[in-house]
């Protein structure tokens, strides 16, 4: 159970929620399987196979949304409607004109989704209730965004928002590396994407490239700022910080994986993995904190 790709949200520490009454509502939405003419289910699943949709350990709970999507491919349909529009044409000697073409495009899609392959996918959640982090691994707006909106169907009034900090990520990286100095318990890769805030689009981008000297100081100076930079904390973790304060490309270094191999069976491996992922991501985000500027007062 190792994260990938994270997107940070805070929680009320007062929330008062426990997760006996979390699973309970999960439980109100489980996932089902796709319809005949359903393109698309979500709903909640088991982390493991012990009927629980609330996965606790060490007072972290871990969640996980299935989504179940037809494959229909647009070639497949637009193949099919093309074939349908060019019977009509040969038997009816007339053109098939726009409005009929896309009828036949939705008779066709229609009749061919009940025989469209499906797949399935899991969106993985981590929240610390103590502390008040909610903590996604999803790779894309589309898929947080996704998870939120059914969490808050589960969840109403749910109090949560997106971690916001006091420096922007973007001016903070571009200063550590105008100043060729990282914040305290870090060190900078070599991965870095610099922006014009000039030329919309204008970008430059560094991949296993030393980015101390002149060079990359000389684009600073010039305008450009930093909107991804490659990092690595304590010699545990690299990442890349991207300019909206997501969490990338998450590698849990050799000492932690280590650390993860003295299981004895399945299940007390997935505890063991994500009681290691969850401890050393919170003490990063417990130093990353400080190095923006730390948390931005909300009203």
């Amino acid at each position: 159970m190792w994260f990938r790709n994270l997107r940070l949200y805070r929680l009320s520490r007062d929330w008062g929620m426990d997760a006996a009454r979390l699973g309970e509502m999960l439980a109100v939405h489980p996932l089902a399987r796709c319809g005949s003419q359903d393109m698309v289910s979500r709903g909640w699943v088991y982390p493991r196979f012990d009927g629980e949709f609330v996965h606790a350990v060490n007072r972290c709970w871990l969640l996980a949304l299935g989504v179940e999507q037809k494959l229909l491919p647009a070639s497949v349909v637009r193949e099919a409607t093309q074939e349908r529009a060019a019977k009509i044409e040969a038997e009816q000697g007339r053109k098939v004109g726009r409005k009929e073409l896309r009828d036949l495009r939705d008779h066709v899609t229609q009749e061919l989704m009940p025989r469209a392959f499906t797949r399935r996918r899991t969106t993985w959640c981590w929240i610390d209730p103590v502390h008040g982090w909610l903590v996604l691994d999803a790779g894309s707006d589309a898929k947080a965004e996704e998870f939120i909106e059914v969490l808050s169907r589960a969840l109403p009034g749910m109090p949560l928002r997106p971690l916001h900090t006091q420096l922007s990520p973007t001016a903070a990286m571009t200063d550590w590396l105008a100043a060729s100095e990282a914040p305290a318990g870090f060190t900078v890769d070599q991965d870095l994407e610099l922006r014009s805030a000039a030329q919309a689009n204008a970008t430059i981008r560094y991949a296993h490239h030393a980015l101390e000297g002149e060079e990359i100081r000389a684009h600073i100076a010039a305008g450009k700022v930093a909107t991804k930079l490659g990092m690595t904390w304590a010699d545990r973790i690299s990442f890349v910080l991207t300019e909206k304060l997501q969490i990338k490309r998450l590698g849990f270094l050799d000492i932690i994986r280590e650390q993860a191999e003295n299981a004895e069976n399945a299940d007390e491996q997935f505890d063991l993995d994500f009681t290691l992922m969850s401890g050393e991501v919170a003490r990063l985000l417990d130093d990353l904190l400080p190095a923006l500027g730390g948390e931005a007062k909300t009203e």
